[in-house]
């Protein structure tokens, strides 16, 4: 048996940032080839002359699948698994009804390691090869995280919840406790095969200006971190934090002054914005999450992705789970197309799954080695049936290019068009 297996199928690919340039990003081949070798994609391209170039190589002939970059989740809440699609009004009920009380249950390292075995196999089982998730203050939460995906070879980021206030007994730590945990985790497992520690606090509402400085303290000395957070994600939720931090000049602001702003930082949601804030993530280098299906479940409001991407800042896209209403990476491209009608710009299809791909790995800085199909890469992939039910069959059997080929399983697409999924190099689910 060769130590080199070659898929074959259709293939897609990007080769630019498809937000900017739709037509000349993408990299189609009606009949092509991934050869990975040692976990990595060691050469792509046409399926025949791959098959030439590599004999002895295994061959995993994935007829008319389409073979993708594994999907990266840029945002996600692994605690909230269990409660997902559960009915709410504003965000801060939400968070008090039925996400506090959720988290608390995760200071059991057994339901902690339960809830991330099942959160990730519901993952890959939709096609997601790396999710960036929240876990929650207690420390044990994250190791059962990280150990579940090392178990299944993910690339995973994570990262403790950082609380001191405005939350529930049992979820409150202190500025000192959030430094000192944190700092043990980033050494026990930033790096460590392929966990990626983020610095995580929640959002300012539930951290004291004390807790936000000891967390900037932190991401200073630990530079290569990504820190992740929330940001003006409703309109209450800003007049709160106005309330909290008179005087910041906008939400943006009180991360700022804490150290806590820089092109290694995550922001989810990003929809109220002002404009010294769209100024200062630009300038930075920052990158933003779009997460559609949670800002329409909770009624937050229109995420403008193109104007973003049109200034030059780098744009994830995410299920937010469990605020976002699907596990599924299709959906979320769903909702973002939705979304990008009511602000005015129809995403094209390369540009839905340019961001669940290569635009989620580039937001993480990580687009070297995951979220694309570049020689060197991480072999996480995904294969899609294009044809996975009879109504998107039927619309398929009409399309006239590839792109009205995908675009039915993107608008209706579920788990059974996840045809099969390879993580580093493994098939973990079909064929």
């Amino acid at each position: 048996m060769s130590n080199q297996t070659l898929m074959i199928g259709q293939t897609l690919w990007f080769e630019g940032d498809a937000m900017q340039n739709v037509a000349d990003a993408a990299r189609y081949h009606r009949r092509g080839g991934i050869l990975i070798d040692g976990g990595k994609v060691a050469d792509r391209g046409d399926a025949d002359d791959l098959r030439k170039s590599y004999p002895q190589a295994d061959v995993v002939d994935c007829g008319e699948g389409l073979i993708l970059p594994g999907f990266v989740d840029a945002h996600m809440h692994y605690p909230q698994t269990r409660m997902i699609a559960s009915w709410g009004k504003r965000l801060i009920d939400w968070l008090n009804t039925y996400t506090f009380p959720e988290e608390v249950t995760l200071a059991d390292p057994a339901e902690a390691r339960a809830r991330a075995d099942l959160t990730l196999d519901l993952a890959l089982a939709h096609g997601t090869t790396t999710q960036v998730s929240y876990c929650t203050i207690h420390p044990c939460s994250v190791d059962a995280f990280f150990e579940s995906a090392a178990a299944r070879g993910m690339r995973v980021f994570a990262g403790k919840t950082c609380m001191d206030r405005n939350a529930p007994d049992g979820l409150r730590d202190t500025p000192q406790t959030a430094y000192d945990q944190s700092k043990e985790l980033i050494g026990k497992w930033h790096g460590k095969g392929r966990a990626e520690y983020v610095i995580t606090p929640r959002f300012s509402p539930t951290s004291t200006p004390e807790q936000l400085e000891a967390l900037g303290a932190l991401w200073a000395e630990h530079p290569n971190c990504l820190m992740q957070t929330h940001l003006s994600e409703q309109t209450d939720e800003i007049e709160w934090v106005k309330s909290l931090f008179p005087n910041a000049k906008d939400y943006l602001e009180t991360y700022e002054q804490f150290g806590l702003l820089g092109e290694r930082a995550l922001y989810g949601h990003v929809i109220h914005m002002e404009p010294r804030e769209m100024d200062r993530l630009a300038e930075v280098g920052a990158a933003v999450v779009h997460c559609p299906t949670s800002n329409t479940f909770i009624g937050s409001g229109v995420f403008e992705a193109a104007k973003m991407a049109s200034r030059g800042i780098r744009v994830g896209l995410a299920t937010d789970t469990g605020g976002g209403s699907s596990f599924s990476m299709l959906r979320t491209m769903a909702a973002a197309y939705e979304i990008g009608q009511l602000a005015g710009t129809a995403l094209h299809p390369a540009q839905l799954l340019w961001l669940a791909t290569e635009g989620s790995a580039r937001a993480l800085k990580a687009e070297d080695r995951i979220g694309t199909l570049a020689i060197g890469s991480e072999a996480d992939i995904t294969v899609l049936d294009l044809a996975s039910t009879p109504a998107i069959a039927q619309r398929h059997a009409r399309a006239k290019d590839i792109w009205e080929t995908l675009f039915p399983t993107i608008m209706m697409g579920d788990d059974r068009a996840i045809k099969s999924v390879w993580v580093n190099g493994h098939p973990v689910t079909g064929e």
